[in-house]
C-alpha cells in the first residue's frame, strides 16, 4: 500500500461502495479486491465498509450508577469523622462508624443508603477523589501536600514521620 491521506479512502469507500452494493457477487469479489490492495485494509473491515456498516458495531454502553447523590453525601460524612483516612481503612471502619453514629444521633442513613458499607475501597477513593482535589488544591491551582501534625524541633516545625526518625537517631 502506498501512501493515502485520510479523505483518500472515505472518497475510495464512497466511490466503490456505490457499485458494491449494486453489483453481483463476481463483481464484488473483484471490487473488493481492487479495494483491499489499494487501502491495504482487512478483507472483512473492507466488505463491512463497501456495504456502508462502518457504524455497525454498537460503542461502549454507559455503565449505571450504582451510587446516587444520596450516598456520596453521606460517603463524605463518615470520610469526614474519621479524619479523612483512605479508602481502604474507611472499608475497615465504616460498619462500626456507622453504627455508632446513628447511636449518637449524628448519622441517620435510610435503608436504601445502608448498602453503602457494602462499597469497596477502590469505589470510596474513587467517590472521594473531587472532594480530596477540592480540599487539598491550592488557590493558584497547585496541589500540597500536609502533614498529618506538624511539631516544633529546634527552630523548625517538622511533621510526625521525621519526628519520629529524629526521635529514633537520638535515643
Amino acid at each position: 500500500m502506498g501512501w493515502l491521506s485520510m479523505a483518500t479512502p472515505k472518497e475510495l469507500t464512497a466511490a466503490a461502495g456505490a457499485r458494491y452494493r449494486t453489483s453481483d457477487r463476481a463483481k464484488k469479489a473483484r471490487i473488493l479486491d481492487g479495494f483491499v490492495d489499494i487501502t491495504g485494509f482487512h478483507r472483512k473491515h473492507a466488505m463491512r465498509l463497501l456495504r456502508g456498516q462502518e457504524d455497525a458495531r454498537p460503542g461502549r454502553r454507559a455503565r449505571r450508577r450504582v451510587y446516587n447523590e444520596a450516598e456520596h453525601n453521606a460517603l463524605v460524612l463518615l470520610w469526614e469523622a474519621s479524619d479523612r483516612i483512605c479508602g481502604k481503612r474507611l472499608k475497615a471502619l465504616m460498619p462500626a462508624l456507622i453504627e455508632a453514629m446513628e447511636r449518637h444521633g449524628h448519622l441517620g442513613l435510610a435503608l436504601e443508603i445502608r448498602d453503602i458499607s457494602a462499597m469497596s475501597a477502590a469505589t470510596i477513593d474513587r467517590a472521594l477523589a473531587r472532594v480530596r482535589e477540592v480540599l487539598v488544591a491550592n488557590a493558584d491551582g497547585t496541589r500540597r501536600t500536609r502533614c498529618v501534625a506538624v511539631f516544633q524541633y529546634g527552630r523548625r516545625q517538622i511533621g510526625t514521620i521525621r519526628r519520629r526518625v529524629l526521635s529514633k537517631r537520638t535515643s
